[in-house]
């Protein structure tokens, strides 16, 4: 068995290896790891297995936990809701650190606190419980746990599908959740559904990005050519010519200083 396991794994595999017959567990670990375990199923919430012994015959084991009620669920799964944490881990397929602490905060416990806790059964003589088949199929569901963490919630009473549908309708209802729908649900409509209007394709009465916005002057605004007035040349077609190149010259000026005090500010 490997060392570096889930925190959920660990713990229940802690919980056999504090059997104190230790000669037993190690029998158990080898049928685990050498195959005899011929099969794990799980029916609603029971683990039923063979398990290969002395006998031709396979030994059928059994094993489950005491089952939550309707109404202790009920509890548990609303207040996973209500921590958004819990919710986003569980809704990924992730089982929560502090998951214990959602069960606990109800009167209830995901994990038995002992191995009594955990109800067994083997067909085998061996009148010990656990004994080594039995065991040996505990190890190999701490593989399964590792693999799938709901199956520690199907042993209390709910399947992965019940939990997660149960999760998302009370999200689903939920008031904050309910407004940033509609609203997200309002923008899509007036995204693909609003018509769209040439006559009014540069019209915008939303309020604009403060740092997209650049004050230019406007193209009737006086320049200080137009204070000093007509340049007193004759004949007056030249002075017309003269006033010209200025007037030119400075509107290139003045775009050339508004593009560098733009560049500058980027």
């Amino acid at each position: 068995m490997t060392q570096d396991k889930e925190w959920w794994t660990q713990q229940w595999l802690d919980l056999l290896n504090s059997y104190r017959f230790k000669k037993r567990l190690e029998r158990a670990r080898v049928y685990a790891r050498e195959g005899n375990v011929l099969s794990i199923d799980f029916e609603g919430q029971k683990v039923l297995a063979q398990v290969q012994g002395t006998d031709p015959e396979p030994y059928k084991v059994s094993l489950w936990l005491d089952p939550l009620t309707d109404e202790d669920w009920t509890y548990v799964i609303q207040t996973m809701a209500e921590r958004a944490i819990f919710s986003a881990k569980l809704l990924a397929g992730e089982m929560p650190q502090n998951i214990e602490e959602v069960f606990a905060a109800n009167g209830v416990r995901l994990f038995p606190f002992t191995l009594e806790q955990v109800n067994s059964r083997c067909s085998c003589p061996d009148k010990a419980n656990p004994c080594k088949h039995i065991a040996a199929v505990y190890y190999l569901l701490g593989d399964r746990f590792s693999d799938d963490p709901f199956v520690l919630f199907q042993l209390r009473g709910r399947t992965q599908a019940q939990i997660l549908a149960s999760l998302r309708q009370i999200r689903g209802t939920d008031t904050n959740v309910e407004l940033g729908e509609s609203k997200v649900k309002e923008h899509k409509s007036k995204l693909h559904k609003s018509p769209l209007k040439v006559e009014k394709f540069w019209q915008y009465d939303d309020q604009l990005e403060s740092g997209l916005v650049v004050i230019a002057p406007a193209p009737s605004s006086e320049t200080v050519l137009d204070v000093l007035g007509p340049i007193p040349i004759k004949p007056a077609a030249t002075g017309q010519a003269v006033m010209q190149s200025l007037t030119s010259i400075y509107q290139t000026v003045s775009q050339q200083a508004i593009l560098s005090a733009l560049s500058r500010d980027g």
